[in-house]
Formats: structure tokens, C-alpha cells, sequence
């Protein structure tokens, strides 16, 4: 049954010239970018936890909203299904993403959850058939449950390690069944309140053996998507083991895995991190392990993880440049890790955050794609570097210090400072917005 959202017609493209609150400005799916549909460059997923679990309570107050599906046995399981399909079909989304928990109520043991994880994927399954919507990533939560309140795979408590390995078997059994094109691993707790009671020793090793253990049953259960972390500073534990892409890709580098595992990166993840989203997808891509986003937005005003929708086209726009340059997604897509805001309390609430989100990352591609085929930053880029194509350039490279010191004084070498032109290449970029 699918009430929720009865009298809301489905979303279509009317052009930038429309008044109307549920209609696509920009995200025309089928128009052709850089020899690929708008669809196929953005790969648009909705979040199962944000847009269907959430009860919307924040750190200082408890729900606001009542959902006909909000329940804890297989029955509201179901309903939400049916809801969440209802929404798919709505805005045409091509992919959704869940965790366990979102899914299927707890069950009294482990071996109850996971019979209905199993129960729900069949029923996932079922709908599948019926919908163009695909399954982006799956992932398990190991993060709410006080089980988890030190960690996961990092807990000092070896059952919980089990218990999360168990969990996380069952999430990628359920993922390889819908077809997911990738499984993420979101360590929401691996992390530290105190030195005092941690062994950060002891724990990384926890933590590099667990991951091998996944990339292991991958390859035995013939699992053929990607395998993602998302970087994740600070919140919730005052010391995230997994705080940027950087330092994931050291922890991939110490136990081998760089060229199994790659990164699922958020934009509200990248900021409290202290950097740019755009940031953190050059340097995923840079290092080779760039996998797939979370869409959303932080209040710069707060402190913590807002995970509104995103509306700046703009910023959205350089993020999307990055990936362009990378070459585009491969099995990763755009995920709306978004949230409503805990006053918007009607059902076209969430379906015109949706509709507005993949407007602004529909705009902000459109504008990275014309920067990038206008070519004018690529090749302001390539001038600022030319000097090291220069065969005596990359001579120095093979050197050492003493032979390059002789050559600096045998020919007077004393450099000038050239303009690295950042005004000059912000008002370049203001033009494609």
C-alpha cells in the first residue's frame, strides 16, 4: 500500500523557465554531456536512512515527524519499502543506498535480524523487477546499537569484533543479491574518546584485519562491485582513525589494500575535516582510489554534520569538475546523504528537496563540463607546470642534491617568483556558472 505520497506526479524536466516547485530546471537525464546522458554522469541515489528512517530528532530534541511506515516489525518494514519505491519512481531516481537497520527491524538475536534482512532483500528484490531503481551501495550500521558505543572492528571486546564481522557478511551477502554496484564500510565509532583506556596499536591492527576479512569474502562470494570507505572526522568520537581521504589512504597503504579499497567521500565529512569537497576528490583521484560521493551540505555556521541538501551550484560545481577530470564515476554515483529540516514535516517536502537537489548538482555539472571543454583552466594549469617537461627538468629528478647544487652556481641560475594568477583563474571560473 502507497499512500504516503498519493496526488504527487511524477517529476519531469520543464527548462530553466518554469515556475513550477516540482519540476527539473536543469537535470534533464536523457540530454547528452561529454558524449554521456546527464543521468549516467550523476548516477543520483536516495539515502534509505535519511529520507525513511530518520524520526528527525536532533542532539537537543526528540521527533517531529510521523511517517505511516515508523514501526519495529516486518509489517512497517514493508510499508516503508513500498513508500521508498513510491519516491524512486517520483523523482526517477536511478539507485538508492541502505544500511541494515534501515531496512528491517532488530530482532531479538542476531540470527533474527538477519533472517530479516534476508526476508526484505527478497522483498527489495521483488520491487526491483518492477522499477528502473538499481541498488548504489549497500552497508551495515555499526554504529547506533550501545553494542557499538567503543567501536566495531576497533572494539576491545572481541564478540563485538564478531558480532561485526557477522553483520557486515550478512550486509554484503544482502548487496551482492540486489546487484550493488558497490558495498561502503562507514566507521561511525572506530575512533577514541580517551588515550587513556586505548591501545591505538592493537586497534589499527583490529581495524587493517577486519577490512582484509571483507576484501577476502568479496572475492570468495564473486562480488563484483567496489569496495568503499567513507572518510569521517571527529563526530561522533572525539578521534575518527579514518579522519580524511589522506589518512585512509595511508591506513589502505600500511596493510596492502590501496588497490582493493577506495573512498566514498561526503561533502559534509570533507569540511569538518578542514577542506574542500573538491579537495578531497582531487586527492582520492590523484591517489587512485576514488570511488563515489555523499551529496549534502553543512551549516558553515554550526559545528557538526548538518547534512542538508545541497543548493549551491557554485560549490557543487567544482566538485563535479574534479570528477569530470578523473574521468567521471565508475561503479560510484552521487548519494543525497541529506536530510529535511525537522520543520518540514509534509511528504512534497521531501520530494522537493530531491527535486532541488538534483537541480543544483545537475547545474554544477553542466557548468564544470562547458569549464572543462572550453579547456582554458586545464591549459592555465599545464603553463604554470611547463618548465618541468623540459628533458633537463626531469633530469634534476633522477639527480642529487651535490650535482644540482654545482649546476645553480656553474650557470648563475637565480629564479624569479612568477603570478600563480589565482584571481585571474576565480574570475575564469565565475564564467561557466
Amino acid at each position: 500500500m502507497t499512500t504516503y505520497f498519493e496526488g504527487i506526479a511524477p517529476v519531469r524536466y520543464e527548462g530553466p523557465e518554469t515556475t513550477s516547485e516540482l519540476a527539473f530546471r536543469h537535470y534533464d537525464p536523457d540530454r547528452v554531456v561529454l558524449g554521456k546522458r546527464l543521468e549516467d554522469h550523476l548516477r543520483f541515489a536516495i539515502a534509505y536512512w535519511h529520507s525513511f528512517a530518520w524520526p528527525g530528532n536532533d542532539p537537543f530534541g526528540g521527533q517531529t515527524f510521523e511517517r505511516p511506515w515508523f514501526g519495529d516489525d516486518m509489517a512497517a518494514a514493508k510499508r516503508k519499502a513500498d513508500e521508498a519505491f513510491a519516491l524512486f519512481e517520483i523523482v526517477g531516481a536511478p539507485f538508492f543506498c541502505f544500511h541494515d537497520a534501515d531496512v528491517r527491524p532488530e530482532g531479538a538475536t542476531f540470527a533474527q535480524s538477519r533472517r530479516n534482512l534476508e526476508e526484505m532483500v527478497d522483498y527489495f528484490a521483488a520491487k526491483m523487477e518492477r522499477s528502473k531503481t538499481k541498488l548504489l551501495w549497500g552497508t551495515a550500521n555499526l554504529f547506533s546499537h550501545r553494542r557499538f558505543m567503543a567501536g566495531a572492528a576497533t572494539n576491545p571486546d572481541p564478540d563485538v569484533f564478531a558480532y561485526a564481522a557477522a553483520t557486515v557478511k550478512a550486509c554484503l551477502d544482502a548487496t551482492h543479491k540486489l546487484g550493488g554496484q558497490n558495498y561502503v564500510l562507514w566507521g561511525g565509532r572506530e575512533g577514541y574518546e580517551t588515550l587513556l583506556n586505548t591501545d591505538l596499536s592493537r586497534e589499527a591492527e583490529q581495524a587493517g584485519r577486519f577490512l582484509a576479512m571483507v576484501v577476502e569474502y568479496k572475492h570468495r562470494i564473486g562480488f563484483s562491485g567496489t569496495i568503499l570507505i567513507e572518510p569521517k572526522p571527529q563526530e561522533p568520537t572525539k578521534h575518527q582513525y579514518d579522519f580524511d581521504v589522506a589518512t585512509v589512504y595511508g591506513f589502505l597503504r600500511r596493510f596492502g589494500l590501496e588497490n582493493e579499497v577506495k573512498v566514498n567521500i561526503e561533502q559534509g565529512h570533507a569540511i569538518l575535516a578542514g577542506h574542500s569537497f573538491e579537495h578531497e576528490i582531487a586527492l582520492a583521484a590523484s591517489l587512485g582510489i576514488f570511488g563515489s560521493i555523499d551529496m549534502n551540505r553543512n551549516d558553515y555556521q554550526s559545528g557538526w554534520d548538518t547534512d542538508q541538501f545541497p543548493n549551491n551550484h557554485p560549490e557543487v560545481m567544482l566538485a563535479y569538475y574534479e570528477i569530470l577530470r578523473a574521468g567521471g564515476f565508475s561503479t560510484g554515483g552521487t548519494n543525497f546523504d541529506a536530510k529535511l529540516r525537522r520543520q518540514s514535516l509534509d511528504p512534497v517536502d521531501l520530494v522537493a528537496a530531491h527535486v532541488g537537489g538534483m537541480d543544483a548538482c545537475a547545474r554544477g555539472l553542466l557548468c564544470a563540463a562547458a569549464l572543462l571543454e572550453d579547456g582554458s583552466l586545464e591549459r592555465a594549469r599545464a603553463e604554470r607546470y611547463a618548465g618541468w617537461d623540459r628533458p633537463q627538468a626531469q633530469a634534476m629528478l633522477r639527480s642529487d642534491l651535490a650535482a644540482i647544487a654545482a649546476r645553480v652556481e656553474s650557470e648563475g641560475i637565480e629564479p624569479q617568483p612568477r603570478s600563480g594568477r589565482q584571481e585571474r583563474l576565480e574570475n575564469l571560473v565565475n564564467r561557466f556558472v
